[in-house]
């Protein structure tokens, strides 16, 4: 299968992402008028998924730049185009501003009037500031994917091997800088639907789920193209087995993190922090909880123990397919409880808009990829990759 195959695959894959956007657009606008808040609700649990594999994608991107590993020069030019739609997320942003009367109690002014708890944080979260913040991270994660995606495109031109020194630097920085970001966003976009509530290692869990979520999309993205040229020459099991590993590291380090706030926020039993889990203590929740316990943890899990299920790109699509539906479970269980006092609630809103916001977002990824060969060009780091690969299987 020849490059003309995959610019037709990726072609194909904008104009279903485009007439999803159109249609399921039509139903969330018409969502949106009937019932506000429920929209509101999925437009935050959508948005958060596919913001996730963009900023994922950013920070992955710089982690490659700083350590060159062969493994994540095949999921490069994924990457790149994910962290193009930032632009596009930030538009995106405007209707979670519109609706935070609906999300966020701190942005009511009645229930502020009533609560002192909320007047000592208002200088903090409050409308205005809230913005100023938003647009603070979307330019700071914009002019990174900026200038590293600049400067690849670049060198793909040039063949410039010294471009690779500020990419690197950049990265270095960067990643300082984006985690900074990502920190105060979960306090700002996820914590604060609870104001009463606060957790130190919630940033870090955003931030992990930020990978989580990157990787499993970018390894459906190469599984899916693997078979079409060039991508077919250079990927190997031992390729999907590096991507394998970082998948697994992530899931247990999602669990671990987990777990950790559960069980320091339930042995303190303090009436501030355990409110959280309280709302989520419903036979309902704890059905979620269990299938987020079964499906996002021990099922990846044991599968991804072996090295020969790492190798095989069937398993491991399935695997990464899964955990972006557990993504979204896991969205829906740390946003709805704090928005329904506990009350468990399902609203056809929930898979509609999340389904709208994906189509205009894979339109803007494939339109990012297409027209661009999928290996990278002229970066010396990747060359040598691939001449130690080919000794290596002569040698073998």
């Amino acid at each position: 299968m020849n490059g003309s195959d995959i610019e037709q695959l990726i072609e194909r894959i904008g104009k279903r992402g485009l007439i999803a956007g159109v249609v399921f657009g039509v139903l969330a606008v018409i969502g949106a008028v009937l019932q506000p808040a429920a929209f509101f609700q999925a437009y935050l649990m959508g948005y958060l998924f596919w913001v996730s594999i963009a900023l994922g994608s950013l920070v992955t991107l710089m982690i490659h730049h700083l350590t060159g590993g062969a493994w994540t020069f095949l999921i490069r030019r994924p990457m790149e185009a994910a962290v193009r739609t930032l632009p596009l997320l930030a538009v995106l942003f405007i209707p979670i501003i519109i609706g935070m009367p609906h999300l966020y109690k701190w942005a009511v002014p009645e229930l502020v009037e009533a609560d002192k708890y909320l007047q000592f944080k208002a200088p903090y979260l409050n409308t205005p500031f809230f913005i100023i913040r938003a647009i603070l991270y979307f330019a700071i994660w914009g002019g990174l994917g900026y200038l590293l995606t600049k400067w690849s495109y670049r060198q793909d031109e040039s063949g410039d091997a010294i471009l690779n020194q500020p990419m690197r630097i950049t990265s270095g920085i960067g990643i300082v800088l984006y985690g900074l970001a990502a920190t105060f966003a979960s306090f700002d976009w996820l914590m604060s639907l609870d104001p009463h509530w606060f957790s130190s290692i919630y940033g870090p869990m955003f931030m992990v789920g930020h990978g989580l979520t990157a990787l499993a999309f970018l390894l459906v993205v190469l599984v899916s193209f693997a078979k079409y040229k060039p991508l077919s020459d250079v990927v190997s099991q031992d390729r999907y087995h590096d991507l394998g590993k970082w998948l697994f590291a992530l899931v247990v380090l999602w669990a671990y993190m987990m777990f950790s706030q559960f069980i320091i926020i339930w042995s303190g039993n303090l009436p501030e922090h355990i409110a959280w889990y309280l709302r989520r203590s419903s036979t309902d929740w704890k059905l979620i909880a269990l299938v987020l316990t079964l499906f996002h943890f021990v099922v990846p899990f044991l599968v991804l123990l072996s090295r020969m299920m790492k190798q095989r790109a069937p398993i491991l699509i399935k695997v990464a397919v899964g955990i972006l539906i557990m993504r979204f479970v896991d969205l829906f269980w740390m946003i709805a409880p704090d928005l329904h006092e506990g009350v468990f609630r399902l609203h056809w809103l929930d898979l509609v808009v999340p389904v709208a916001i994906g189509g205009v977002w894979l339109t803007a990824f494939a339109r990012n990829l297409k027209g661009r060969s999928l290996v990278v060009l002229h970066d010396p780091r990747f060359t040598a990759l691939m001449a130690e690969s080919k000794e290596g299987a002569h040698d073998g």
